[in-house]
């Protein structure tokens, strides 16, 4: 069944509450792959210039779509632009150049929501924010936002005078909640959309070539018998991938699952069969960690 809940960003664009994320799958896969989540009932997915996969998207995108008798409204889609080129910063016009590139890979006029993937030096971060508003008021991203951006970064947006960013995308789990992050995420009507939701699973990134940050505790933890994550998901009858795609859902943040395979791409969809009761949620608020093994609220630049 199609998603048909989500979160209404400031714009008036609703984001899907469950998208489909493409990270680490391949140009060569990757059409597949969308395909295969279009006819699950996936309605937005999310991808990046620098995961060198949009080309293979936006075929899947035309061949989901078409099989499935959607309409490119019925759709979300989500794109980054990568902050840097082999040596330095972007542009503001190399920026609006890097959209459309990533426009003509996806064969779109335009995009749902457009971010800037991280945070890199603060002139170019500005520079880089106003060729978005650019790109916003030009008609070629419905929405526009920033990841991976702190506090103190959105702070400098809003201090030079540019529109505050619609979304911020960041990884966001039990294991790192952010919750003063989110909290001026909120404060400031900027949708907190998170990435790495299922980091506590024990096969998290398992695959060959599959990258990960977890050090061999977390590794630990999600492999134990009595994992807090497995007990949980026996009690409401779900997964443990439904439990923590559940658990950011009734946060209010869109996640972006990722799997190639057809039946954990139904689950991981649904996850709004169940609700969370108010003491386990007060339990998990107890398991934070911090910042979490991605970028979380540093500085990529910076080791602060």
């Amino acid at each position: 069944m199609a998603d048909t809940h989500g979160r209404e960003l400031t714009t008036g664009v609703k984001v899907p509450l469950v998208g489909f994320g493409t990270y680490l799958i391949p140009d060569e896969e990757v059409a597949s792959a969308v395909e295969n989540s279009l006819a699950a009932g996936y309605r937005h997915i999310d991808t990046a210039e620098v995961y060198e996969n949009e080309r293979g998207v936006g075929e899947g995108l035309r061949r989901g779509m078409r099989q499935e008798g959607l309409e490119r409204g019925d759709v979300f889609v989500t794109t980054k632009l990568w902050p840097l080129t082999e040596e330095r910063s972007k542009t503001g016009e190399e920026t609006l150049r890097s959209l459309d590139e990533s426009l003509d890979r996806l064969g779109l006029e335009q995009v749902d929501l457009y971010l800037v993937h991280a945070a890199f030096g603060r002139e170019q971060r500005l520079e880089q924010w106003q060729a978005l508003v650019e790109a916003y008021k030009g008609g070629k991203a419905r929405a526009i936002g920033v990841s991976n951006f702190n506090a103190a970064h959105i702070d400098e947006l809003i201090e030079a005078g540019l529109p505050v960013p619609n979304a911020n995308q960041i990884e966001l789990h039990p294991w790192s909640q952010k919750p003063e992050l989110v909290s001026y995420l909120n404060q400031k009507g900027i949708t907190p959309i998170a990435y790495s939701s299922l980091v506590p699973l024990s096969t998290w990134r398992t695959a060959p070539g599959h990258l990960s940050g977890k050090t061999q505790e977390m590794r630990a933890d999600g492999e134990r018998s009595d994992s807090p994550f497995k007990k949980l998901a026996e009690k409401y009858g779900v997964t443990e991938a439904q439990f923590l795609l559940g658990w950011g859902v009734q946060n209010g943040y869109p996640v972006l699952p990722k799997s190639t395979n057809p039946v954990r791409m139904r689950e991981n969809l649904d996850v709004l069969s169940f609700r969370i009761d108010g003491a386990d949620m007060d339990y998990i608020c107890g398991l934070d960690r911090g910042a979490g093994i991605a970028w979380g609220e540093v500085d990529p630049t910076t080791n602060g």
